[in-house]
């Protein structure tokens, strides 16, 4: 484990996603500290144990967890760590880890609303089911306190919490401006473009969070910040992460571009767009993949480029302008 700060060490365990691993780092200081919880497989837990073991430390040596987002692949110790830890993360986890049944009533419909909009075809009780697979990967424990936008991470004064909304409504980044260090989380990643997933709004009824669109900005955000290195959720490090967010942002558009070329010849639904982007993994990935089509969508109507109707059934097909 290579670390560009003597106070901050790499754990890396297996997921069972096509991700691959997941990173976390443990962060020297008045509080020794876990940026984020892995993925809840006895597997990760183990190699978990091992890395802490040669660290000097185990599982009772850790006072706090601070989390990047509430997804599975982050959260999944949380089951298993001593329960005086204290756990810190956006409001948006709070419902996520308390299992709140209203807030999973009001998840389920907003998701049953987008099938009926998109156009699939199927059993939606079924399809739900599939896109909320990777749960029983995360935990349900109840965070200690919420931090936001400008907080300093506890016991750690020099790091101060940036909201990163657009992989999950959730996300915060975590900046050491002395060093120049970002902790990520899932927001950059070296090789592949983070996925902007489709979530629900924090209270029922509200609009539609429009996760690519937040994405762009919590990227172009991180321009304004003298980063000179930066961790990652999964993958290697990024040494210059200004010129790969640039990059990203133009990939970004040019596959909306795609997206609108597929619009010349006639009106189509976000789910028959989706089976075309995506042919041989949609079955199989449809929360991934959904979820890369109505981002693409989003964006194109953030500029005009395209136009939304909705049918007598209560279908979205877009077209071009």
């Amino acid at each position: 484990m290579v670390s560009w700060d003597k106070n901050i060490s790499k754990i890396t365990v297996p997921t069972p996603f096509p991700v691959g691993d997941v990173n976390m780092y443990l962060i020297k200081g008045d509080a020794l500290t876990l940026i984020d919880a892995g993925v809840k497989t006895k597997g990760a837990w183990d190699s978990f144990i091992f890395q802490l073991s040669q660290l000097g430390y185990t599982p009772e040596d850790i006072e706090q967890v601070v989390l990047t987002h509430h997804h599975p692949d982050h959260v999944g110790f949380l089951d298993w760590l001593p329960e005086d830890i204290k756990i810190f993360g956006h409001p948006y986890c709070v419902p996520w880890l308390k299992e709140d049944e209203q807030f999973f009533a009001d998840h389920d419909q907003f998701y049953f609303q987008l099938f009926q909009e998109f156009g699939i075809e199927g059993d939606f009780p079924v399809l739900l089911k599939k896109w909320k697979a990777p749960l029983k990967f995360g935990a349900y424990r109840p965070v200690t306190d919420t931090i936001q936008e400008n907080y300093r991470i506890p016991g750690h004064t020099d790091w101060t919490v940036l909201e990163t909304p657009g992989h999950a409504q959730s996300h915060l980044s975590f900046y050491q401006e002395k060093d120049g260090i970002l902790i990520a989380g899932d927001h950059v990643l070296a090789t592949i473009s983070s996925n902007p997933l489709l979530e629900p709004p924090l209270v029922a009824g509200e609009e539609r969070p429009k996760p690519q669109l937040q994405y762009n900005a919590s990227l172009k955000k991180l321009l304004e910040y003298n980063i000179t290195a930066t961790y990652t959720g999964h993958g290697a490090d990024v040494a210059k992460v200004h010129p790969l967010i640039e990059r990203r942002i133009q990939r970004q558009y040019d596959r909306a571009m795609q997206v609108k070329e597929m619009l010349k010849e006639s009106p189509l639904s976000t789910y028959e767009i989706c089976k075309k982007l995506f042919p041989a993994v949609y079955q199989k990935e449809l929360g991934l993949t959904l979820s890369e089509t109505t981002a693409q969508l989003d964006f194109l109507l953030s500029i005009d480029e395209i136009q939304k109707r909705i049918d007598e059934k209560g279908v979205a097909y877009f077209s071009i302008r």
